[in-house]
């Protein structure tokens, strides 16, 4: 076996590369060859394999141009032979790869021209991936609801009723409870109707933002918010052994909405006997309406703001009471009841309400009767139906993020969308007082103020309606669910003993608490301890003058009394 000859190498003693007086002999590589270069240019391949000649079109890298020798004199045919030439070029005879996108293979050709390091690109790419990472952080810590972030009501809300030292809370239940329950109820029926109602005007179903409709005051008509113990017809039927548990439709969806609820509100509880009463406070939370109770954006605090909770509630409530009477035919015709409105006095102009006293089967023995409302009544296919009148009312659409006057009329859906998630509560409660005075229809209005900063003048910019049943699908409130809640307090406090008691929403957590109070609670001759002045809701400009002049009187008496 031959041995591998490496041949003598010069010393070169004067610097690098060969020496200029080496004489080529046989054994030296004469054909081998050299190009010079300098430090600052910049160094290509030594080999490079992965190159072909076949398509001349293919772009130049300057980079290689150092150590392309095809264009040598050296590399010509006077150094290789036409065969060994040939063979040298076969090497790597394949043609490059197909790209699979022609143009974005063009664009990438073009980029790796780029005078641009990789290795910045990467820090790049990496630096633009931390910055879309901590964007997408800020907006889930902004949007998340979750148990670490504290709720919003415990900061602006207060507790809607003032807890006394001598209180004695008998239970606290949180509302993941409520959820688990389920009860059936067999069809109510209807024991007692009274007032009168006046026929819907379908015009109001044609209104659409470009045409809209400016809302009205009714400051002749009276409407009612009367107790249960306070309504005589309850008390009558009370009397007459009609049922166990009596209520309003008020209380009873403010019940069964109970895990829907953000506020604070409360429910007196009185047991008289073996009957339960279930009553409201005068002027309780009840009597208005939340607004954005369930969205994110937090509203002003400040209670004189136009734009605080309290100022939309009561908002709210005249927008509700002129609206219901606003959408009706007022031409006389009227549908009258057995019996007349039974809190009005004789010649008064009352709103158009029909009270529907109803009566559900809860056990055996035990019933269950309440008062409920519909606000008019609309003749179709000569067939009576009861209708249940509520409007939706827009403040600011900085604070939902949806405008009503462009949305409404193109994307209705979106609109309801929204106001299902910054008032779930106050929907799901209207749908409830529907489906238990089996209202045939519920209209809700979309009622907007004429400018965000004037809250006295508003315009309706539309009215859809809505089937009780589908609607409360459609909102994934079960009624199931809603009457094994009432179902579950009612035997609750079927177990107490005879007293007065109150059921607190809590204002901070998802519960509500039981406390047993004296018997003269929230009466005239019972006095609660007064809230700091900062915590006192203050009233509207007429009627702070007027509680002036009632106060200067009060201070009056007592000095009069004090004197004599």
């Amino acid at each position: 076996m031959g041995g591998f000859n490496l041949g003598s190498v010069p010393f070169n003693p004067d610097g690098w590369g060969p020496p200029d007086s080496t004489i080529a002999t046989a054994t030296t590589a004469a054909t081998t060859p050299f190009a010079p270069f300098s430090r600052s240019e910049k160094l290509g391949r030594i080999a490079d394999w992965t190159r072909t000649y076949n398509n001349p079109a293919r772009p130049k890298n300057p980079s290689d141009s150092v150590f392309d020798f095809s264009a040598e004199d050296s590399f010509g045919s006077s150094a290789l032979t036409p065969d060994d030439d040939a063979s040298f070029r076969l090497v790597d005879g394949k043609p490059p790869p197909r790209p699979k996108f022609g143009p974005r293979w063009r664009f990438q050709q073009q980029r790796q021209q780029l005078p641009q390091r990789r290795d910045e690109e990467v820090e790049a790419k990496k630096r633009e991936a931390d910055k879309e990472r901590a964007r997408r952080d800020r907006l889930y810590n902004l949007n998340r609801s979750g148990g670490n972030q504290p709720r919003r009501e415990a900061a602006i809300f207060k507790s809607s009723v003032d807890i006394q030292p001598e209180w004695n809370m008998l239970d606290q239940i949180p509302f993941s409870t409520f959820t688990k329950l389920s009860f059936s109820v067999p069809e109510p029926e209807d024991l007692l109707l009274c007032g009168g109602l006046e026929y819907y005007d379908r015009m109001y179903d044609r209104i659409t933002p470009k045409n809209e409709r400016r809302l009205e005051r009714f400051k002749n008509r009276n409407f009612f918010k009367v107790t249960t113990t306070d309504d005589p017809i309850i008390r009558r039927l009370a009397n007459e052994d009609k049922a166990t548990v009596f209520a309003t439709d008020s209380i009873l969806s403010t019940l069964m909405c109970a895990p829907r609820s953000v506020y604070s509100w409360d429910i007196v509880i009185q047991r008289v006997g073996n009957k339960l009463f279930f009553d409201k406070r005068d002027g309780s939370q009840l009597d208005l309406l939340s607004v954005h109770e369930t969205s994110q954006e937090p509203l002003p605090e400040a209670k004189d703001d136009i734009n605080s909770a309290y100022s939309l509630s009561v908002e709210a409530a005249y927008i509700n009471q002129n609206f219901s009477q606003q959408v009706l035919l007022r031409d006389g015709n009227k549908v009258d009841f057995e019996e007349p409105n039974p809190f009005a006095n004789e010649g008064e102009e009352v709103a158009s309400v029909a009270y529907r006293y109803r009566r559900w089967k809860l056990d055996d023995d035990m019933y269950l009767v309440a008062r409920c409302e519909v606000q008019s009544v609309s003749e179709i296919n000569k067939q009576r139906q009861f209708l249940t009148l509520n409007a939706l009312n827009e403040f600011d659409p900085k604070y939902s993020g949806v405008d009503w006057r462009q949305k409404l009329e193109t994307q209705r859906g979106a609109v309801l969308a929204t106001e299902l998630k910054n008032n779930a509560n106050k929907l799901a409660k209207w749908t409830a007082q529907a489906l238990l005075a089996s209202a045939d229809l519920m209209k809700l209005g979309y009622v907007s103020r004429v400018h965000p900063r004037d809250h006295y003048n508003h315009v309706i910019l539309g009215v859809v309606g809505y089937k009780p049943r589908d609607f409360a699908m459609q909102i994934n409130l079960n009624q199931a669910n809603m009457w094994g809640i009432v179902k579950s307090i009612v035997d609750l406090c079927m177990k107490l003993n005879e007293g007065k008691y109150v059921l607190v929403k809590d204002p901070s957590k998802p519960q509500v608490r039981i406390y047993e109070v004296p018997a003269d609670a929230f009466e005239n001759d019972y006095v609660e301890e007064p809230l700091p002045e900062e915590e006192q809701v203050q009233p509207p400009t007429e009627v702070a003058e007027g509680g002036d002049v009632d106060a200067t009187t009060n201070e009056a008496d007592n000095e009069a009394k004090t004197e004599a």
